[in-house]
């Protein structure tokens, strides 16, 4: 999970924003990301995930899954606002 969190970082700083936050599990992945209003919630999700592929080096299984599930991520995601929540109710 360490290089996916790497990449997700990289990923979130190209399109100048803050990865607060990362954790999940085998078959999904958790991120609380600050963005810019002029960010589009759209193409920083588009980023996120452009930047893992079946043949990501450093990720072991990540082919293997590909090949079963024939698609590495769902065309679905959901984003939700935190606003001035504390860290630890979100983490909740």
């Amino acid at each position: 999970m360490r290089r996916v969190n790497e990449l997700m970082r990289a990923a979130c700083e190209d399109v100048e924003c803050e990865l607060v936050e990362f954790n999940g599990e085998n078959n999904h992945v958790h991120l609380q990301v600050n963005f810019p209003p002029k960010v589009a919630l759209s193409k920083l999700v588009n980023s996120l995930k452009g930047v893992l592929t079946p043949a990501s080096p450093g990720i072991p299984g990540m082919g293997r899954h590909y090949w079963r599930a024939q698609r590495l991520w769902s065309g679905s995601y959901f984003a939700g606002p935190f606003g001035r929540a504390p860290h630890s109710i979100i983490r909740q």
